[in-house]
C-alpha cells in the first residue's frame, strides 16, 4: 500500500476517514458505478461497518447507462443486495449522458422511452425506472450530473437524515482535473476543513476517501482481502490495456471513445447492439485513440494552415453542429484578442522567448485563488499553433481542430463550461418531454 505520511498507508488512512465520517453523519451513501474504484469503496465501507457497527444508515446506488459489458452487468448484479444491512437503489432513468462519437449529437439518452426497441439490454426488474420512480425533481433528459446531485438530496430526505455523506470513488492520480476536484483548499465548501470533501447542499457533502490511492493500491487491496471485483478488468489486462486506461463507464463518453473497439473483441453480443444505438459508434471504435479523432499528435494536411484546416473541418459538419463550434470559437477570439485571458507566468515567459507577441495586462482581478503566479495577456494575433507542453492552456487554431476531431461540442478541451444558452436548451427539451408524458 502506498504511504500517505510517516508509517501510515492509504488503507489505515481510509479507515480513519471512515471513523470520522461515521461519527459526524447519520446517513452514508456509496456511489457505485461497477468499476474498480467504486467496487473497492463498497467493500471497504462494508469492512469498516461490519467491524464497528456504527448507528448510521448506509445506502448504495448504481446509475445504469444501459450499454454495459456483460461482466459489468454480472458484477453489479452480485453487488446490489450483497450486504443485507445496506439499502440499495438501481436506477435506469432516461437522463442525458455525454456522447463523444457522433457529429450529430453531443449527448445520448440511455433508457429513452421512445427508443425501447433498440435498447442495448433488458431493464432489470428491480430497477427504479421512468415508470416506477417517485422523484419529485426528475425531468426526462436532465443531465446525469444534475440527476446525481439532486439524487443525493432525495436520498437524504428519503432516509430522514440529519446529515448525509456521499462517498465517491474518485482518485486524484487519474487526472489533474480530478486532482483539483478532490483536493480543495476552500473552507467555505469543505466539511470542517477536510480538503477531500465538498458541500452539495446544506447538510449534504461529497467525500472522496480514495483520493490518495494509486491504481496499484486498488489492486493490492483487492488481492490482500480477496474482494470480489468486476472480472472485465481481467479481460482488459489480457487485451494489453494499461492499468491507467481501464475504464468502466457510459460507453459513448468522450473519455472512453478510444476503448470502444474493445467491445468487439471482449463482448461481441453487446457490441452488436451498441453500434446500432448511437450514430458514430462504429467510427469511434475504428478511429478512437487515433489522429482521426484528435488523439496523439495530429498532423496538418498538405497545403493547409491550422486556421484553414479548422474551416475545412467546420464545412464538413452538419450546419447546426458547425454553428455550435463557430459560436464558441468566436468567443475564444474575443476572449484572447480583446478582453485578455489568464496564463501562468512561466507559460507567458516561454511564449515570449519563442517570439509570440502579446500584451501583458497584470495580475488577474477577482477572488479566484491560483497555486502559481498568473498574469492576464492579450494576443495581437490568434496563434495558428503553439509549441508548448502547456498546449491545452494556450489558444490556437490547432487546439480548435483537435476539439472538432474529438466531437467535443462543449469545447471542454478548450476550457469552456456549459453556457446559459445550452442550459436553456436543455431546460426547453425537458419541458417538451414533460408535456409529451
Amino acid at each position: 500500500m502506498g504511504k500517505v505520511f510517516g508509517e501510515k498507508n492509504v488503507l489505515d488512512a481510509f479507515m480513519e476517514q471512515m471513523e470520522f465520517v461515521f461519527s459526524k453523519f447519520d446517513h452514508i451513501v456509496v456511489a457505485f458505478s461497477g468499476g474498480k474504484d467504486s467496487g473497492l469503496l463498497l467493500e471497504l465501507v462494508n469492512l469498516y461497518y461490519a467491524e464497528h457497527k456504527p448507528p448510521a444508515r448506509v445506502s448504495v446506488y448504481h446509475i445504469d447507462y444501459e450499454g454495459n459489458y456483460q461482466h459489468t452487468i454480472d458484477y453489479v448484479s452480485r453487488c446490489i443486495g450483497k450486504y443485507l444491512y445496506f439499502d440499495y437503489y438501481h436506477f435506469c432513468m432516461p437522463i442525458s449522458a455525454s456522447c463523444g462519437v457522433s457529429m450529430h449529437q453531443s449527448t445520448w439518452m440511455p433508457w429513452n422511452p421512445e427508443e425501447k426497441d433498440i435498447w442495448i439490454k433488458e431493464m432489470p426488474e428491480s430497477a427504479v425506472s421512468l415508470d416506477s420512480h417517485s422523484f419529485d425533481f426528475f425531468e426526462i433528459g436532465m443531465s446525469d450530473y444534475i440527476f446525481q446531485t439532486k439524487l443525493g438530496k432525495w436520498l437524504h430526505e428519503q432516509n430522514n437524515a440529519s446529515r448525509t455523506a456521499i462517498l465517491v470513488g474518485i482518485r486524484a492520480q487519474e487526472s489533474l482535473h480530478r486532482y483539483h476536484a478532490v483536493t480543495r483548499d476552500d473552507d467555505s465548501t469543505c466539511f470542517e476543513g477536510i480538503s477531500y470533501s465538498t458541500r452539495i447542499f446544506d447538510d449534504i457533502y461529497n467525500f472522496y476517501p480514495l483520493y490518495d490511492w494509486t491504481v496499484e493500491d486498488v489492486w493490492t487491496a483487492n488481492y490482500q482481502y480477496g474482494f470480489d471485483y468486476n472480472k472485465l478488468y481481467d479481460l482488459f489486462y489480457l487485451a494489453g490495456v494499461p492499468l491507467a486506461e481501464m475504464r468502466v463507464a457510459n460507453p459513448y463518453h468522450i473519455c472512453g471513445v478510444n476503448a470502444l473497439k474493445l467491445y468487439r473483441a471482449i463482448d461481441p453480443n453487446t457490441w452488436g447492439k451498441l453500434v446500432g444505438r448511437v450514430n458514430g459508434a462504429n467510427f469511434g471504435a475504428i478511429y478512437g485513440g487515433t489522429k482521426a479523432m484528435g488523439y496523439k499528435d495530429i498532423s496538418l494536411p498538405k497545403g493547409h494552415t491550422w486556421k484553414s484546416y479548422t474551416e475545412f473541418l467546420l464545412d464538413t459538419l452538419p450546419e447546426h453542429t458547425a454553428n455550435i463550434y463557430r459560436k464558441k470559437f468566436e468567443t475564444s477570439h474575443y476572449y484572447w484578442l480583446k478582453k485578455g485571458g489568464a496564463l501562468p507566468v512561466r507559460v507567458i515567459e516561454e511564449l515570449e522567448s519563442t517570439g509570440v507577441k502579446m500584451e501583458r495586462l497584470g495580475k488577474p482581478q477577482g477572488n479566484r485563488k491560483y497555486s502559481v503566479a498568473y498574469e492576464v495577456v492579450r494576443f495581437y494575433e490568434y496563434p495558428d499553433r503553439i509549441y508548448s507542453k502547456d498546449f491545452r492552456l494556450i489558444p490556437s487554431y490547432k487546439r480548435m481542430c483537435i476539439t472538432i476531431l474529438k466531437n467535443d461540442t462543449s469545447c471542454k478541451y478548450m476550457g469552456f463550461g456549459q453556457t446559459k444558452n445550452e442550459l436553456q436548451k436543455q431546460k426547453e427539451a425537458m419541458e417538451t418531454w414533460e408535456n409529451i408524458m
